[in-house]
């Protein structure tokens, strides 16, 4: 089971829904590609009456784990990006893509306690994890945006791509291997791969010598992934070859990069050592077209941490880095 946290944050708006749900009844224009032979869902965020304003494209990359992108319950909608899109949907048209095998819209309640779209046996389902992979994601989004910029409500100079999380190896991918991209947001991610973000978190939970090896555990699990790179055995969770893939260094592509890219993080995150170290070394190397924007005392998701390291949901920070975000497109 993939052990890097995915928190839902808790956007919630209120919507008078008709009886049957569909994503125009959440502000959304829901468009489907179909991509080797199977329908993949777009959701568009764009400002209301400016649908088909021509405006550039700000291409989201959402977290790990099965989720539906938009998950009711009553009247009350969580959002479907971490943040409040209405800021960057004044400049852009937002997109987001669905999860593979994954419904667009589902009630939380029929989700597991960290709104997981599972099957009866409670394993991710076999459609997901076979293509939840680096491999497939990169090409497939490609295929979308290339689907997109034929449509005449967007603007092709500017193309910018963000990801969180896992969504962060999934954009820097995406803007190595596909040169129309002309600004990343790289948030939340680890330059060095999952793997060490696994580690240090499992590091942050031990606390003496002999019973909680917790980061030598990861380590020998490390071991068997690597021995079994392509095993697709979902039963874990996460495929081995999932790991294996989400683990390859980012920094290996993004020190390649000549476009601009923000890189966003919290300074009390499990990956942002990796995130100073790569700062640290790009400007060894000279390197101007990087922007490190750290979030001090914030963790992976942005929240500060109370004085027992828990994180403080009072203080909701997802939206000023979207400022940041939508300041920094205008700069560069």
């Amino acid at each position: 089971m993939n052990k890097i946290i995915n928190l839902v944050l808790l956007l919630v708006t209120t919507i008078t829904f008709g009886q049957t749900k569909t994503p125009e009844e959440f502000g959304f224009r829901h468009m489907v590609l179909k991509y080797r032979a199977e329908n993949v869902d777009i959701l568009i965020k764009s400002n209301k009456g400016e649908e088909n304003i021509p405006k550039p494209l700000f291409f989201f990359c959402q977290g790990s784990l099965p989720k539906p992108l938009i998950k009711y319950h009553e009247k009350n909608v969580y959002g479907v990006f971490p943040f409040n899109p209405d800021s960057l949907s004044k400049k852009f048209h937002l997109v987001i893509v669905s999860k593979p095998y994954i419904p667009v819209i589902a009630d939380y309640k029929t989700l597991s306690p960290d709104f997981n779209f599972i099957d009866s046996s409670g394993n991710f389902p076999k459609g997901y994890a076979d293509r939840n992979l680096l491999s497939y994601y990169v090409p497939r989004n490609i295929a979308v945006i290339k689907y997109l910029k034929k449509q005449k409500w967007v603007k092709t100079a500017q193309l910018v791509v963000a990801g969180h999380s896992e969504g962060s190896t999934v954009a820097a991918k995406m803007a190595a291997d596909y040169e129309n991209i002309t600004h990343l947001i790289y948030a939340g991610g680890n330059p060095q791969g999952r793997i060490m973000t696994i580690i240090g978190q499992s590091r942050t939970r031990e606390t003496d010598t002999d019973s909680t090896r917790f980061g030598d555990e990861e380590i020998k699990h490390w071991e068997a992934v690597v021995k079994n790179k392509s095993d697709m055995d979902c039963s874990r969770g996460d495929t081995y070859k999932a790991t294996f893939e989400f683990s390859q260094p980012p920094i290996k592509y993004l020190g390649k990069l000549k476009i601009p890219v923000l890189i966003s993080y919290g300074t009390k995150d499990w990956s942002a050592p990796f995130n100073d170290l790569m700062r640290v070394d790009f400007i060894r190397q000279g390197k101007r077209n990087f922007t490190f924007q750290p979030y001090v005392g914030t963790d992976h998701n942005f929240f500060p941490l109370t004085a027992d390291n828990k994180p403080n949901y009072d203080i909701f920070n997802w939206d000023k880095v979207a400022n940041d975000w939508l300041k920094w497109t205008n700069e560069k």
